[in-house]
C-alpha cells in the first residue's frame, strides 16, 4: 500500500442522518488507508455523537454562526485547509460554500467532489451523484479516485461508536427501569419531528395494538423527543390503553444515550428517520414505514443489519404516485399490510 496519503479531510455538513450514512466513506478510509489522519468537518451540533469514532482522527466544527456569516466561515475555512496541508478533500456535497475546502487548497493532490455545473473550479476529480442508489455505496465510492494510491476496501457499513462507561450507565439505567434483557424489546418511534413524515396515527395503533396483543413478551419503548412529538406519543400510548409491556418513561436524553438504547433492542419500528439510522449503525434491525417522496432504495441502505422499508411506492408506479397527493400516497400503506411485514420481519431475527 502506498503511504503518501497522510491526512485526508472528509467535508459533510446537513444534518445528522446524512453524517451517520457518511461513516461508510470514513470506514473504507480507515480500512484502505490505516496510516492516514483522517478529519471530518461536521455541524458543531452532532459533532459529539461522532466523538471517539475509530475512523475519525479529529472533528472540524462549524457553528451556525460561523456557517452564516461569510466573512467568518471563509476565513476558518482559509485558516483549516493551511494548517494541515491535506493530501486529499473529498466534499460529500459540493456546494458553493463547501467547495472553498478545495478551491483554496490547489496543491492537494486529490480533490474530489460531485459533478455538478460550477464545480470543476475547485475539484480534479469529480463523480456523479447519488441519484436514485444505494446512499452508503455512494458514499463509501467517493474514495474511488484514491485507488491510484492502492486498493481500496470499500465498506456499506455505517457506524456509531459509544464509550464502555456509557454503554454500562445505559444497560444500568434500562435494569433500573424494569427492561429484561432476556426478553426482546422493540423502540418504537411512533412520530417525528416533521408532521408530513408522520404515518396515520390511527394506523399506527392499530399495527402495535395487534403487536402487543400477539407478542405480550415483547418490551416495547416508544422514542420521541419532547414538546410535540411527546404529545403525540403519549396520545398513543392512551389509545392502546397503556399497556404495561409499553414504556413511555424511558428516555435517551442525547444522540448517544440512543446508540446506547439501540444496542440493548431486538428491533426498531415506525416512522423512517434519523432515529433508524442511529439505531441501524447500532446494529439493530429495523423495519420502518417511509414518507412520501422518501426514496427507501437511497436512504435504508444494505448491508450486514437487516432493514427493510415500506413506501407508498410499493403499491403504485411513480406516473401513479405523481397524479396523487402526499396523503393519498401515504393512505397506500394501509394497517393491515403493515401488521403483516411487521409480523414477518419479526420472526426472520
Amino acid at each position: 500500500m502506498n503511504c503518501e496519503l497522510n491526512k485526508i479531510l472528509v467535508v459533510r455538513f446537513r444534518q445528522m442522518g446524512d453524517a451517520i450514512l457518511s461513516t461508510s466513506l470514513l470506514n473504507t478510509l480507515r480500512r484502505s488507508f490505516p496510516q492516514a489522519e483522517i478529519h471530518f468537518v461536521l455541524n458543531q451540533k452532532i459533532a459529539p455523537l461522532f466523538e471517539g469514532h475509530p475512523s475519525i482522527d479529529r472533528i472540524i466544527t462549524f457553528t451556525d454562526e460561523e456557517r452564516h456569516n461569510a466573512l467568518t466561515y471563509i476565513k476558518k475555512v482559509w485558516k483549516t485547509v493551511h494548517q494541515e496541508h491535506y493530501d486529499a478533500i473529498i466534499d460529500m456535497r459540493s456546494t458553493v460554500n463547501t467547495m472553498l475546502f478545495a478551491l483554496f487548497s490547489p496543491s492537494t493532490k486529490y480533490r474530489i467532489g460531485i459533478k455538478k455545473g460550477y464545480t470543476r473550479l475547485a475539484f480534479n476529480h469529480l463523480l456523479e451523484g447519488c441519484g436514485t442508489n444505494n446512499m452508503v455505496v455512494h458514499d463509501a465510492h467517493l474514495a474511488r479516485p484514491l485507488e491510484a494510491e492502492g486498493k481500496i476496501d470499500y465498506t456499506t457499513d455505517f457506524t456509531l461508536c459509544i464509550t464502555d462507561e456509557e454503554r454500562n450507565r445505559y444497560k444500568a439505567y434500562l435494569k433500573e427501569k424494569g427492561i429484561n434483557a432476556d426478553k426482546p424489546v422493540m423502540l418504537a418511534n411512533v412520530t417525528a419531528k416533521l408532521a408530513d413524515k408522520v404515518w396515520n396515527e390511527e394506523r399506527m395503533v392499530e399495527v402495535l395494538d395487534a403487536f402487543i396483543k400477539n407478542h405480550p413478551e415483547v418490551q416495547i419503548i416508544f422514542n420521541f423527543a419532547p414538546g410535540q412529538e411527546e404529545e403525540n406519543a403519549l396520545r398513543i400510548y392512551d389509545k392502546l390503553g397503556k399497556p404495561q409491556q409499553v414504556r413511555v418513561d424511558i428516555k435517551a436524553k442525547s444522540p448517544r444515550e440512543l446508540v446506547a438504547l439501540c444496542e440493548n433492542i431486538t428491533l426498531f419500528f415506525g416512522n423512517e428517520g434519523g432515529a433508524r439510522h442511529i439505531a441501524h449503525a447500532a446494529g439493530a434491525p429495523s423495519l420502518v414505514v417511509c414518507a412520501p417522496g422518501s426514496n427507501k432504495e437511497v436512504w435504508i441502505p444494505q448491508n450486514s443489519v437487516p432493514a427493510k422499508g415500506i413506501a407508498a411506492s410499493d403499491f403504485a408506479s411513480p406516473s401513479e404516485l405523481s397524479a396523487m397527493t402526499r396523503q393519498q400516497q401515504y393512505d397506500l400503506i394501509t394497517a393491515e399490510y403493515v401488521k403483516k411485514e411487521l409480523e414477518n420481519f419479526f420472526q426472520t431475527l
